[in-house]
C-alpha cells in the first residue's frame, strides 16, 4: 500500500488543510476525539495517530486532560515530518503476527530458549525499577527470541521488521516518549503468562497469551495518552449542576 494511503495520514492532511484555511484558528480547540472519529468514520486510535502527526508537524499542542489545540497555521519547520507506520496500526499487526509466532514457537521452542526467556523476564522486572529504556530493550529481545523459536526465517524477519519500524517511525517514537513519561513500563505479569504457556508447549494458550498482552498494550497506550478526561469531568459536573438547579 502506498505511504500516501495511510489512513491516519489522510486525516491529518485534511485537518491541516482545515487549519490552514482558518476553519480552526490558533488557540482554538479541535473537536473531541469521539466527534472526529464519527466525522471521519474511523476508530479513535486512528484519530490519535493523526493527532500525533499534527503535533510532530508543530500545528497542534496536545494538552493531557484538556484537548488538542491549534498552535500554528503552517508547520514552523516549513515542511511536514515524514509519515511512517502509526503506533496503533503497528500494534494491530504485531498482535496478529506475534500471536501466530507464539503459537508456532510453543511447538518448537527448546528448553534453553525457555530459560533465556525467563532470564529476560527477570531482567525486565529489575530494570523497571531502574531504567525503563533497558527494560524495553529486554522486552524486544523477549519477543524476538520467541520469533526465533519458531525456526521459520520468514516469521523471524516479519517480527524483527515490526520492531525495527517501532524504533524508526517518528510517530511511534513520539508516542513512546509520552507513555514512558506517564509511567508505562513492560508488564511483568503478561510476559510471565506468555512464558507459562510456552513452558507447557500449548500453542492455543501461547497464542492467546500473546494476543492478550498486545491488546492490553494498546489499551494502556490509549489510556496514557487520553487528552479529554478533564473535559468529560467538567461536562458531568455541569450536567449535575443543571439537574440539582431544577425546581423540585
Amino acid at each position: 500500500m502506498p505511504e500516501t494511503q495511510r489512513l491516519y495520514e489522510q486525516i491529518a492532511q485534511q485537518l491541516a488543510i482545515s487549519i490552514a484555511s482558518g476553519k480552526y484558528e490558533v488557540g482554538q480547540r479541535l473537536p473531541s476525539e469521539r466527534d472526529l472519529a464519527q466525522a471521519f468514520k474511523v476508530s479513535r486510535p486512528t484519530i490519535r495517530e493523526a493527532m500525533i502527526a499534527l503535533e510532530l508537524d508543530g500545528l497542534v499542542e496536545v494538552r493531557l486532560g484538556s484537548g488538542v489545540y491549534v498552535v500554528n497555521v503552517t508547520p514552523p519547520a516549513g515542511e511536514t515530518v515524514a509519515a511512517d507506520i502509526g503506533p496503533f496500526e503497528l500494534l494491530e499487526a504485531r498482535r496478529a503476527i506475534e500471536g501466530e509466532a507464539c503459537a508456532l514457537a510453543a511447538a518448537r521452542i527448546t528448553d534453553e530458549q525457555i530459560e533465556e526467556l525467563a532470564r529476560l523476564v527477570a531482567e525486565m522486572r529489575v530494570e523497571n525499577e531502574h531504567d525503563v529504556v533497558r527494560s524495553e530493550d529486554a522486552d524486544r529481545r523477549f519477543h524476538e527470541l520467541i520469533a526465533q523459536a519458531t525456526q521459520n526465517s520468514a516469521m523471524i524477519s516479519a517480527v524483527s521488521t515490526l520492531w525495527d519500524a517501532r524504533m524508526r517511525s517518528p510517530q511511534n517514537r513520539s508516542l513512546s516518549t509520552k507513555v514512558r513519561a506517564s509511567g508505562v513500563k513492560p508488564r511483568i505479569d503478561e510476559h510471565t503468562a506468555i512464558l507459562k504457556a510456552l513452558r507447557k508447549r500449548d500453542p492455543d494458550a501461547a497464542r492467546n497469551a500473546m494476543r492478550d498482552h498486545l491488546t492490553r498494550v494498546i489499551d494502556a497506550l490509549l489510556k496514557a495518552t487520553e487528552v479529554e478526561e478533564m473535559e468529560r469531568a467538567r461536562a458531568q459536573i455541569a450536567e449535575q449542576r443543571k439537574r440539582y438547579a431544577r425546581p423540585g
